[in-house]
């Protein structure tokens, strides 16, 4: 059988080209969580380090709906909080949690995370996920758990807390509130998060259904180096990315 090579994530010569990619990925995660119904009110954010001020990210506004979200409507934030560009204020959560975890993780570009319905409700039972399918694998050693909830994260202190907790891997369970994901590129934070999200809802639909049997640990941490990689994350946001942009073009606007 031919040897099949992946793609893999772009490589930039200049700044403003690998700046505008971010945003322009940033803004189609966003459309795609609307799509799949992760935006809530006013909670959520995703998060992209700017290629150039690595101390500074792009974010969704506050108290715009995901899937209305544009490259044109994202702001930049700097280490202190302030939006530095764009003309609409930010999510104080958003700050809190994102400027600790982008401080804690230089490796990685993008976080996410939202208010979903089968994280929130996973959330709630203060346990990590099973590796009961080949996508659960993906998270399999690889995923933390924050047991502990003060209501809405409004200190960076708590955000600090978060981001140990995370420590080097790819997915944390906040207690119940939800789940968060980190890549080193948008796409891959953003993979993360949707795959974590059907990985709860399939848990917790194998267990109302009766007692499911998971992927003994050998196999599982085999599946895990086929499916769990940085690239693997990227690579399956692809189709999503060309869908959306497809279907709503004025994303890129």
């Amino acid at each position: 059988m031919p040897k099949f090579e992946r793609p893999q994530p772009p490589i930039f010569e200049r700044v403003e080209e690998e700046r505008l990619h971010r945003k322009q990925h940033l803004a189609a995660a966003f459309r795609l969580f609307g799509r799949f119904g992760f935006s809530e009110g006013i909670a959520g954010h995703i998060t992209a380090r700017d290629p150039e001020f690595t101390d500074h990210f792009w974010v969704n506004p506050i108290g715009v709906y995901f899937g209305h979200i544009r490259v044109s409507d994202l702001l930049l934030v700097n280490q202190e909080g302030e939006v530095v560009k764009g003309n609409r204020p930010v999510n104080q959560a958003a700050f809190a949690i994102h400027s600790q975890v982008h401080e804690a993780r230089p490796d990685i570009i993008a976080a996410a995370h939202a208010h979903s319905l089968y994280g929130k409700t996973w959330s709630s039972l203060h346990r990590l996920l099973d590796p009961l399918t080949q996508d659960a694998c993906a998270f399999y050693e690889d995923h933390a758990f924050f047991d502990d909830y003060r209501g809405v994260v409004l200190d960076t202190s708590e955000g600090k807390r978060i981001a140990e907790a995370l420590g080097n891997k790819k997915a944390i369970i906040l207690r119940n509130h939800g789940h968060l994901t980190v890549g080193q590129t948008v796409d891959e934070a953003a993979w993360w998060y949707i795959s974590f999200e059907r990985s709860a809802q399939a848990q917790l639909l194998a267990e109302a259904a009766g007692k499911p049997i998971p992927i003994d640990p050998e196999n599982a941490r085999l599946a895990y180096s086929q499916v769990g990689k940085h690239t693997d994350g990227w690579f399956s946001f692809q189709p999503l990315y060309d869908r959306i942009v497809r279907e709503e073009p004025d994303l890129l606007e």
